[in-house]
């Protein structure tokens, strides 16, 4: 009863994330693949000898936070004889080494690193759970010969499906922008491989240890670049402002954006010349914070001039906003009031007179730019 109770309630946190993942398919964050190799042995009482396990797996973390995956593992089980954990009660202990054996495990993924961290950090601290089959041969069944005295059991050759759940711990840290390598325990119940002869045959447990290596397609910088520069060319952010992310995200990889960044780098030059304060720009901030780092000051300090060069009579509207995926609505509503502010200070630090601007806070806010959370962890100076 315990292990249907555990396989439902991994199923369902499984089919959750899937169904987030299909009503967000356009909010996407980078897709990643990977396979790594390590060893896997069953947890029966007694020794059992470890066999060499590889896995290969492909996901989607859906938000920094939360994600899906699904791994194939295998191909070997080991049950070790020695200590007779497979018994026959006609003719004595009995093992089996080496069965060919695999597993499809659909994970939901639960980055800690996340939660608590800024995003894109280099070390990612994750938990996962979900269902699990495994395919091999039935192993061993009971004989349909009995008599009062013994139990008969014989090998099988038939082909068998079973199911299951597991959960995990992973811990990764990110070599590069796209590349991360990690260690992986799971641990799994089904009923046993090894069939009616395993006096576990309802539920065995069984643990895998495996270092994986996983790639990220595009690489989490060149994802904040390309979502920067759509942002620009729908208009919903000013050119100064995605290039900005994108000359950032140029220091860490550049060879991941450089094509990206080429063509808008030509039109911003082209435009250099004009006098006019442009509509818009956005000041980005770090997940939970505030303040205001140098690069984005230096923006501020061109917009400003800008503005001061205007007409006396335009107002500008600083409007703060939240990410509001992360963090309770009062939460967010604060921290949207304290990045308003700071750009407010910045602006009238600069030499705007305070009777030019506007302050509101928006509070926490789905994905304002190109479907992108990151990006609405923002303020928006923009004509009114």
């Amino acid at each position: 009863m315990k292990l249907i109770k555990f396989f439902a309630l991994s199923a369902a946190l499984a089919a959750g994330m899937v169904a987030a993942n299909a009503q967000s398919a356009d909010k996407c964050n980078d897709i990643f693949v990977g396979g790594g190799v390590g060893i896997i042995s069953p947890m029966t009482p007694g020794f059992n000898s470890p066999s060499v396990y590889v896995n290969l797996e492909v996901g989607k973390y859906i938000t920094p936070v939360w994600g899906v995956r699904a791994v194939i593992g295998g191909p070997f089980q080991t049950l070790d004889a020695n200590e007779g954990n497979a018994t026959d009660a006609g003719i004595g202990a009995r093992g089996f080494k080496n069965k060919l054996f695999g597993e499809l495990n659909f994970d939901a993924m639960f980055s800690i690193t996340n939660a608590f961290a800024k995003d894109l950090a280099k070390l990612n601290v994750y938990l996962f759970a979900g269902p699990t089959v495994n395919f091999s041969s039935e192993g061993s069944r009971f004989s349909d010969v009995q008599n009062a005295n013994v139990i008969l059991v014989e090998e099988s050759d038939k082909f068998k499906v079973r199911a299951g759940a597991t959960v995990g711990l992973g811990v990764a840290y990110n070599l590069t922008n796209s590349f991360a390598l990690g260690l992986e325990g799971r641990f799994g119940v089904t009923p046993s491989i090894f069939g009616d002869a395993d006096p576990y045959r309802k539920a065995e447990g069984t643990t895998r240890i495996a270092l994986n290596g996983v790639w990220t397609i595009g690489g989490a910088n060149g994802k904040v670049a390309r979502a920067a520069m759509a942002a620009a060319a729908a208009g919903y952010i000013s050119k100064e402002a995605a290039q900005a992310l994108a000359d950032e995200a140029v220091e860490k990889n550049p060879k991941i954006v450089e094509k990206i960044v080429e063509k808008p780098v030509v039109k911003e030059v082209e435009k250099v010349v004009e006098t006019v304060v442009p509509a818009s720009t956005a000041i980005f901030f770090e997940i939970g914070k505030a303040n205001i780092d140098a690069k984005n000051k230096a923006r501020i300090q061109l917009y400003a001039e800008a503005i001061n060069a205007g007409a006396d009579d335009c107002v500008y509207e600083v409007g703060g906003y939240a990410d509001k995926k992360t963090g309770s609505v009062s939460r967010n509503q604060n921290l949207a009031e304290k990045r308003a502010q700071a750009v407010y200070d910045a602006l009238v630090e600069f030499g705007v007179d305070p009777s030019q601007l506007e302050m509101k806070a928006y509070g926490g806010v789905d994905p304002m730019f190109f479907n992108n959370d990151v990006l609405s962890r923002t303020v928006v100076i923009k004509k009114k």
